[in-house]
Parts: C-alpha cells; structure tokens; sequence
C-alpha cells in the first residue's frame, strides 16, 4: 500500500536529501486506530508542500525541530489526528582525499562504523578496488576534477592525506566551498599554520578556518598508519554524533536507520508489520527510530533491542496484522523488571506498530 512511499523515501536519500516521512494517524483509543496517509518531503521543500495540512505551522516549525535533534517526534493535530515525524539522513560518506599508509586502515575502519567511504588519488598504483575493498567507490583523478564528481554535500566527512602540502592546500580550498558536517586535515602543526597563513592572505575568514580539524584526529598519541585511522574515525563518530560547538558545529543526533528494513517496505508481499521505537530513555540497546519488520508466521528483520521485551512486541505485533491499523505499546526495562526478564539495560521505549 505505501511501497511507492518508501522507494520514493531512498531516492530521495540516494540524491543526499535530509528527508522526513510524515504518518498521518485517526486514533480510536489512546493506544491505537488507523493510517491515514503518508507524505515524504526533503527539507527543501517542506514548507510548499504541506498548505493544505491543518495546524500548519506548527507543524513546521516541529518537523524543522526534528530535523536538527534527529528525533522522531510525535504532534496532534487540531482535527484529531495524530502525526508522527520521523528523520531520515542519507548515509553518510567519509570522503578520504590521498590513498596512501593511513587511507587503507581508515578507509575499512570507515565502513565498519557505517560511512560509505569514497577514495580520491591521482595515483592509479594508489586509487584501485584492490587497495581499497571496503571503499563504495574509488576515483583516479585530479583531486580538483575529484571533487566534481564527488559533488560534496552537508551530510558529508571529508579526510584530507595527501602525499604533499600542495595538495594538501589544494583540497582544502576546494572543500572550504561547502557546507559540509566535517573536514580534517592531517599536518604537523608548523605544516599547518603554513597553509591556514596562506589560505587567510588568499581571503579566506578565520570562521571558516575554524571549521578545519588540523592537526586530524584525536590526541591518543598515535604513531602507527593504523593508530592514527583510529584516531581520525575517532574524532569522525564525534562529530557524528555529538558534533562540536566551539568549531561552529551543531550538535545534533543521527537517526538510526536500518536501509534494509526500508528497502524490505518496499516490496509488496505477505502482510507484516512495521515496528518503530518512537523514544526511548535511560540505557537501552535501540534508540528512537530503530526499526524491526514482523511477518505473521514469525519471521523478522531488523531488531529494536532483542531480548524478552522484543518477543513480547512481536506477538503483539502479530495481533495488529490481524487486526490492521497501529498500535502503541510501553517497553519498561527498569528495575525488577528488567531483571526479571534478565535484561542487561535499564530504560524504557515508546513503540508504534504498523500494519501493512
């Protein structure tokens, strides 16, 4: 019924869109009722295509809010309904500038934590799947022309290893034209203050300067071409997930995001049910918008944290593809009842089920 729904939700990841999937729901009780409809929007185009919603200003202003926390959010309309908000980011890519020592361990490193690692080197005998297996693409080119190609846009970490100082300068002149979530620079510091004092005499803002990592990475006192991926990656998931308010970083939350999952709604075949832990507190193995897939003989994919809570959640989930529409539940892993259940986590999640 929505399979066109989600495809039109990962084309619009594919082409590097921070989207949001807006469920409009008429609740029966306080616990369940029916789907209405979906619409998809890329933050560009948000405000044009909701004129016909009731309450529409709130709810841009809330959908904007979910945006930056990376949160799904929940708001009631003033007809009754119920909308749920969720954000979606494409995945993120670790474009690394030089295949080189260090490139090869970060470029794997990079892929195991979930970034879709992009290599640049002009150098055929360094850019080559062979090198680099875990890479999603690898270019042989002129960093300059590189770039081109790469098209880099806001969701994007970019790594600058070069073999030299002059490509080192000419790829961060390059990604000082975008707006970009990270771009590091590796360099000892006298390296570095050589190409911030000339890239400040060729009019570049100390702002703008300020954005750059350099020298790269976390101070774990790395030697190694491993250790210092370890500590650049490092310093990457930290601004992954935290981002860096003194550099002029937002913070923010990347949303957790199973492209599986979504790619599975968008095949039309048994009925299942979709489930979406909507927010959770305290220590718990899934965060807010973690999602699991529930077919009726048992089957799943996906997972919102395992355990005897999770079970628990697929019987009712199965219950819901019976009876269609959603259903909310309350998952407590607190205290006795954790432990009960020999849970190792300590919170508690809000979960909406889906049927399809």
């Amino acid at each position: 019924m929505y399979e066109d729904i989600y495809k039109d939700l990962l084309d619009k990841l594919a082409y590097g869109h921070n989207s949001v999937l807006l469920t409009f729901m008429d609740p029966v009780d306080k616990k369940s009722g029916n789907i209405k409809k979906k619409i998809v929007l890329t933050e560009n185009n948000i405000k044009e295509n909701l004129n016909s919603i009731d309450n529409k200003e709130t709810l841009i202003e809330k959908i904007f809010f979910t945006l930056e926390s990376g949160y799904p959010e929940f708001i009631d309309n003033e007809n009754g309904e119920l909308i749920l908000i969720e954000p979606y980011f494409p995945k993120p890519r670790l474009i690394i500038f030089g295949g080189g020592h260090i490139a090869s361990p970060l470029s794997e490193f990079g892929d195991k934590v979930g970034f879709s690692v992009v290599v640049v080197d002009d150098r055929p005998f360094f850019a080559n799947s062979n090198r680099f297996p875990k890479a999603s693409q690898v270019i042989c080119d002129s960093f300059e022309n590189a770039f081109e190609t790469i098209k880099p846009h806001k969701s994007d970490f970019i790594v600058i290893v070069t073999r030299g100082h002059k490509y080192d300068g000419l790829c961060l002149r390059k990604s000082l034209g975008y707006d970009l979530k990270y771009v590091g620079m590796i360099g000892s510091k006298r390296r570095v203050k050589g190409v911030m004092d000339q890239l400040l005499s060729e009019g570049f803002s100390q702002e703008q300067l300020d954005r750059v990592n350099s020298p790269i990475g976390l101070h774990i006192g790395a030697v190694t071409p491993e250790e210092i991926a370890v500590s650049i990656i490092a310093e990457v998931i930290s601004f992954r997930r935290k981002g860096k308010s003194s550099n002029f970083i937002k913070k923010s939350n990347w949303p957790e995001f199973d492209p599986d999952v979504i790619e599975e709604m968008t095949k039309t075949e048994d009925p299942k049910a979709l489930v979406t832990i909507t927010s959770s507190k305290g220590s718990v193995p899934r965060k807010a918008g973690a999602k699991m897939i529930v077919w009726y003989d048992g089957r799943t994919m996906g997972s919102i944290g395992g355990g005897c809570s999770e079970g628990g959640i697929i019987n009712i989930a199965r219950d819901v593809i019976l009876n269609k529409g959603y259903a909310t539940e309350h998952v407590d892993m607190t205290g006795e009842v954790a432990e009960s259940e020999g849970m190792v986590c300590g919170g508690t999640m809000e979960v909406l089920i889906e049927s399809f």
